[in-house]
């Protein structure tokens, strides 16, 4: 035990029984700090990751749902609320909601007592994102503690931490005697065997086809080996692409012949469980293929428990596994695993000396110890913010971050079918007299991509949908004419060998978001062949908005391809084209590109942004922002809720607005814009406008109702000027879903005023990095 004066001590991290290491980590680290702290209360904060409730024991007090901003928001409030000590927070990439897990800083800003961060891992070559969480993560928090030497020269060097800030503090392990392994061997059936043991959540980063290819030549020497594989396939692996990993280590076994020499034991352990594992263990086996690994709690066990162990050299693994503590071998190479699998097992000498060297190292490691560690660590937190004392957060109404709607896509799953999105509906009900539409197959395989930037259930929702959509596109372009076709009936005939050019526009438009943004190969791939088919047809458009269209969709492909020539020339074409259409058409009373205003107008002035941005164009760039404020000023009357341009009529020069039917697509248009105009000015204007358009559908409109169904996660189809239209068709409700996630992905990025740079807008004339590698 420990003498200390804390009272109550939060931990913020998954918990068990959720199935992944950082909520093992939590769990074990809960109960030892709570075993160490009689006096003080130790609970939990957890996060869920699905929609309903894990079983959770009385440690955990609170939960948070992931993807939802205001969850974390609710979490200060509690933690505040119960004046808590100290809150000890363990970070991990990909277990917060928010670009870059940037949702926990919605959190971290909002508490009055010092927090003390663990650090799961600190990247070398972050993402700008990324690299700006983690600055985030340093300046919030009080101290910071890794678990490598490795990490905390990375911190001071690439996050600039101050040094002092740091603690370093061992992955606590479970007490365990050095003992023979033989005595755990009979109830696995295993008494007279050399065991070999890779345990773990099983993902093809943990390398163990290296290991089963080493199997035969450390068989030949050693007949009497077994190897087991203890471990459930990780649950994100399995919500991606099910067992294929295990079944493909499985393949392999047979085809080397070694089946008869090796066990698969699909299941979550217990720790009382997984210590018998590694008790029966003559050697631990770890082949793991992310060389940048900064913590291993599997390979911190088998130390702490005395093994000899043969590892790749991850960066863990270099520090614990050094002077005689284990064996490193090189990634992808089983013929260096055989050999010192080998040596181990000829050596019983050198192998006993390692045990005992790896298992006296382990006793500063043991749970009560690192508990101890943490104590300390809180209490210099606690002293520091003596001397410097949080200021405590108070926001009013107006500087809290703004609340949106839950995404659900049960309307958008309901409207697609076999073919593709359903084009209208009855209410509610798809309506199969109109068929299907390319425009709103375009604009929902743009909502797919977009997916892919949230958590792990919204990607697995769209992920189907993604590629029935883009089977839409591919069926819909027209080899001989080189454009798409627009309407198909319900018995999946064309109404028509050539869309008008704007509907190919929009076609171009999702083709250059997938192969610009997406990570699923085989949509790129086809993407990518499917663009640069259409691009020379599209090169020769007239129509402003088409231009438009084909202008985002260049600036998405250039994402990835920023040297493809053709799109360099378009881009420069259509940019400069539009650039006359607006000082033809402008004067000072009618700041627009064309004589009237229609549909999606905003598409204009942001495709016009984008170009200048990237071609270091201030005259596209002032043209673009002068017509959007225009167009701002136009649909806000007197300053009010967003009132977009009627469809019944538009807006004609010289004649009087048409004020109904109000849509969706419009109020779309104007978020997408004013988010880019924010991204790239930096004015928070310009986020605000996007916010009032963005309220249009949640009832900030002409007759104050909402235009969304929050139980569907539909649309309506618009307003009357007496009432809503009851019926929820394909486009309004892509549209809405496609404000949503803008919204909330620059709400992410928007982090209690401070602005992060999103992939896409480093320096005017500068070629973007790419968004990453696919394959």
């Amino acid at each position: 035990m420990v003498k200390t004066n804390l009272l109550q001590i939060a931990l913020i991290g998954n918990y068990l029984p959720r199935q992944c290491g950082i909520a093992t980590f939590t769990t074990d680290l809960t109960e030892a700090i709570a075993g160490q702290c009689k006096s003080a209360s130790v609970f939990t904060v957890a996060i869920n990751d699905r929609d309903h409730w894990y079983r959770y024991p009385p440690r955990v007090q609170f939960e948070i749902v992931e993807n939802e901003a205001a969850s974390y928001r609710r979490a200060a409030q509690f933690l505040n609320f119960n004046n808590v000590d100290v809150v000890c927070l363990q970070h991990e990439y990909g277990i917060f909601g928010g670009v870059a897990g940037s949702h926990i800083l919605v959190l971290l800003k909002q508490l009055r007592m010092p927090v003390v961060t663990t650090l799961h891992t600190v990247l070398e070559n972050p993402d700008s994102n990324q690299r700006q969480v983690m600055c985030e993560l340093v300046r919030l928090s009080d101290r910071l503690v890794v678990m490598a030497r490795r990490a905390a020269r990375d911190l001071v060097e690439i996050y600039g931490a101050p040094e002092d800030k740091i603690d370093f503090i061992h992955h606590g392990i479970p007490d365990v005697p050095f003992e023979d392994p033989d005595l755990y061997k009979e109830p696995f059936g295993l008494a007279g065997k050399k065991v070999m043991l890779t345990f773990g959540l099983l993902s093809e980063n943990k390398g163990i086809e290296y290991a089963i290819e080493a199997l035969p030549h450390i068989i030949e020497r050693h007949p009497d080996v077994m190897y087991m594989v203890q471990g459930a396939t990780h649950p994100n692996v399995v919500r991606s692409s099910g067992e294929i990993y295990r079944l493909k280590l499985q393949q392999l076994a047979k085809k080397k012949n070694v089946e008869s020499n090796i066990l698969f034991h699909n299941r979550f352990v217990s720790l009382e469980e997984l210590v018998k594992y590694i008790g029966a263990a003559d050697i631990c086996l770890f082949p793991y293929l992310n060389l940048h690994q900064m913590v291993s709690g599997a390979l911190a066990y088998t130390v702490g428990a005395g093994k000899a162990v043969v590892a790749t050299p991850i960066w863990y693994a270099e520090e614990l596994l050094a002077n005689g503590r284990g064996v490193i071998v090189p990634e992808r190479d089983p013929e260096a695993i055989a050999e010192k699998v080998n040596w181990l097992l000829d050596q019983e000498t050198e192998r006993t000396a390692m045990r005992k060297q790896a298992h006296l190292f382990g006793r500063d490691m043991t749970w009560p110890n690192v508990a101890n560690a943490y104590v300390r660590s809180f209490e210099r937190a606690i002293e520091k913010q003596r001397q410097y004392p949080r200021q405590i957060p108070v926001s009013t109404l107006d500087q809290l971050p703004h609340e949106l709607p839950q995404l659900k896509l049960d309307h958008l799953r309901l409207l697609t079918d076999g073919t593709g999105l359903v084009q209208h509906a009855r209410f509610g009900v798809p309506d199969y007299n109109h068929g299907y539409c390319t425009d709103d197959n375009a604009r929902a395989l743009v909502l797919t991509v977009l997916l892919e930037r949230f958590a792990e259930k919204e990607v697995l929702e769209a992920r189907e949908l993604a590629s029935r959509y883009s089977a839409f596109l591919l069926h819909a372009f027209n080899p001989e004419n080189g454009r798409f076709r627009n309407f198909m009936s319900y018995d999946r005939r064309w109404l028509d060998d050539a869309g008008v050019e704007d509907s190919n526009g929009r076609a171009l438009w999702a083709l250059g978001t997938v192969a610009g943004r997406s990570q699923r190969p085989e949509l790129c791939g086809l993407a990518n062949n499917l663009y640069t088919a259409a691009l020379d047809t599209a090169k020769t458009f007239r129509s402003p908005r088409a231009c438009a269209f084909v202008l985002k969709a260049i600036h998405e492909y250039l994402r990835r391809f920023y040297g493809h020539h053709l799109s360099q020339k378009v881009r420069k074409d259509m940019a400069e084209y539009l650039l006359a259409c607006y000082r033809e058409h402008r004067s000072d009373d009618w700041r627009w590109f064309e004589d009237r205003l229609t549909y999606a107008n905003a598409k204009l002035p942001h495709a016009l942004l984008l170009s200048g941005r990237w071609m270091g164009r201030n005259d596209l760039m002032d043209a673009a922002l002068e017509s959007l404020d225009w167009l701002s000023k136009i649909q806000r009357p007197e300053g009010g809720h967003f009132v977009p341009i009627g469809s019944e009529g538009f807006y004609l020069r010289g004649k009087e607005r048409a004020r109904f039917d109000q849509q969706g697509v419009e109020a779309y248009s104007m978020v997408s814009a004013c988010l880019e105009a924010h991204r790239i000015t930096g004015d928070k204007r310009w986020f605000n406008e996007a916010r009032i358009a963005f309220e249009w559908f949640t009832g900030e409109n002409d007759l104050n109702l909402s235009v969304y169904d929050a139980a569907t996660g539909g649309c309506y189809d618009g307003l009357h000027a007496t009432r809503v239209n009851q019926n929820q068709g394909g486009e309004s409700t892509v549209v809405f879903l496609l404000a949503l996630v803008e919204m909330a992905l620059s709400e992410h990025v928007i982090l209690e005023g401070d602005q992060m740079t999103e992939a896409g807008n480093p320096t005017p004339g500068v070629p973007e990095e790419p968004v990453g590698k696919v394959g």
